[in-house]
C-alpha cells in the first residue's frame, strides 16, 4: 500500500487518526500520505443569506481556505516528526462535499488505504468527519482503516479476522488481505463467528467452506477459533482484547454475518467500543 489518504477536519478525532497513520508508515511500505480538508460551500450559502445575512464572498472563501492550508501545513511538519523516513507528505484542500473529495482524491491519487477516526460517546469532540464514517466505509473503493477514541498505536504483530464461513470465496477479498498480510510478520487469528454452533455438526457444506478457507490462507498459518457469543460484536470486541491483537479486519461483503456492519448502530458499537483499529477490506 504505497498511499494512504486522511481526511481532516482539524479536529482531535481526525488529528488522532492522522497520527495513526503516521506511526503505521513505520511498519509498512507506504511512500505518500495525502492529508484532505474538505472546504466545501453549498449553491445555497453561496446565494441565500445566513441568518445573520450574511452571504460568504469569493474572496472570503479564499480566505479561509489560505488558513485551513496553513493549518494543514502545520499538521505535516508535526507528523513529519512521526512518520519513518522518507514517506512524503502532502496537503489538499477540495470544494467538494466530503465524502465526494475523498472518492475523487482516492481516484486522483491513486490511494491504496483511507486512514479516518470514529467519534467517542463525548458531545464535546464530534468530528465531520467521524460523524461521516460509516458513509466513508461504504463508498469507499479502497480498504478503510476506521480509528476508534480509545486506540493508542501500538506495532501491528497480531490481526483478529472474523468470518462466518459462509460463500468465503465470495466473502473473502484475499487480494486485499494478501497486500496486507504478505510484507508483514504478523499473527493473523480467524475467528468463525458460530452463534448457532453449527460447527458442532459435520455438515458437509460447511466442511467445505472451512476447507476452502484453510487452503486460501495456508501460507500464512493462520490459527482458527471459534466464537459462539450471540453478542457478535462484543464477542469480537472481547477477543481481540483476550488476545492482545492490535487490529480486527472485517469483511464488509453481502454473503458475510458482516452484511449488517455498515448499518450505522452496528458500526458505531464496533468503532465506537473498540479499543483497536478496524480495518474494512474491500
Amino acid at each position: 500500500m504505497k498511499t494512504y489518504l486522511i481526511p481532516v477536519d482539524f479536529s482531535e478525532t481526525s488529528i488522532h487518526a492522522a497520527e495513526f497513520a503516521a506511526q503505521l508508515s513505520k511498519q509498512t511500505d507506504v511512500e505518500h500520505i495525502v492529508l484532505l480538508h474538505s472546504y466545501h460551500v453549498s449553491v445555497y450559502e453561496s446565494v441565500l443569506p445566513t441568518p445573520d445575512m450574511i452571504i460568504p464572498t469569493e474572496e472570503e472563501i479564499e480566505q479561509h481556505i489560505k488558513e485551513k492550508l496553513n493549518q494543514l501545513e502545520y499538521l505535516r511538519t508535526k507528523l513529519h516528526k512521526l512518520v519513518r523516513k522518507g514517506v512524503i507528505i502532502h496537503t489538499h484542500i477540495s470544494r467538494s462535499s466530503l465524502v465526494r473529495a475523498i472518492i475523487e482524491t482516492v481516484n486522483k491519487k491513486t490511494v491504496d488505504l483511507v486512514i479516518l477516526g470514529s467519534n467517542g460517546t463525548d458531545d464535546s469532540n464530534i468530528s465531520h468527519v467521524g460523524s461521516n464514517a460509516i458513509n466513508i466505509s461504504k463508498l469507499s473503493p479502497v480498504p478503510v482503516i476506521v480509528v476508534p477514541p480509545a486506540c493508542c498505536y501500538e506495532m501491528i504483530k497480531r490481526v483478529v479476522m472474523a468470518c462466518d464461513f459462509e460463500k468465503v470465496k465470495d466473502t473473502v477479498p484475499l487480494q486485499s488481505l494478501k497486500r496486507l498480510l504478505s510484507r508483514h510478520d504478523v499473527d493473523l487469528l480467524v475467528v468463525n463467528v458460530d452463534t448457532a454452533q453449527k460447527h458442532k455438526n459435520a455438515d458437509p457444506e460447511r466442511l467445505a467452506e472451512e476447507t476452502a478457507l484453510h487452503q486460501m490462507l495456508k501460507e500464512y498459518h493462520p490459527k482458527y477459533y471459534y466464537n459462539t457469543s450471540t453478542d457478535v460484536i462484543n464477542g469480537i470486541i472481547n477477543f481481540a482484547d483476550g488476545h492482545h491483537s492490535q487490529m480486527v479486519i472485517a469483511l464488509p461483503h453481502k454473503y458475510s454475518f458482516f452484511q449488517s456492519l455498515l448499518h450505522n448502530s452496528v458500526s458505531h458499537q464496533l468503532t465506537v467500543q473498540s479499543a483497536v483499529p478496524v480495518l474494512l477490506l474491500k
